[in-house]
């Protein structure tokens, strides 16, 4: 995320909860309970935003996971794609000898 994103989605929040609070007063709310009841819905989209952050670290969906797996796998490819017909007869080979070893 750029430094711009950052600070259009604060401003954008600064101003939603401004809006929510002008809203609730003109529904008929006094300022106070205007204010504790903006104040609540940030603290809920915060808390919500911070539990989807926790469910995405916990499940390894972040960006630097993806990209990592995506780096291992084009390592991989490279290394298959620069190995001789010998070698990958002979890792061929390996593979099924773990196979087997496995099924029995």
């Amino acid at each position: 995320m750029r430094r711009i994103d950052a600070i259009a989605i604060s401003m954008a929040v600064f101003l939603g909860g401004g809006a929510i609070y002008l809203v609730l007063q003109g529904t008929g709310l006094d300022g106070i309970s205007a204010g504790i009841w903006t104040q609540l819905l940030l603290v809920l989209g915060l808390i919500g935003w911070g539990s989807t952050y926790i469910l995405r670290v916990l499940s390894k969906d972040m960006t630097y996971n993806q990209q990592l797996k995506d780096y291992e796998e084009a390592v991989l490819q490279k290394r298959l794609e620069e190995m001789s017909p010998e070698e990958l007869a002979k890792l061929q080979a390996e593979i099924e000898q773990e196979k087997d070893r496995e099924t029995s």
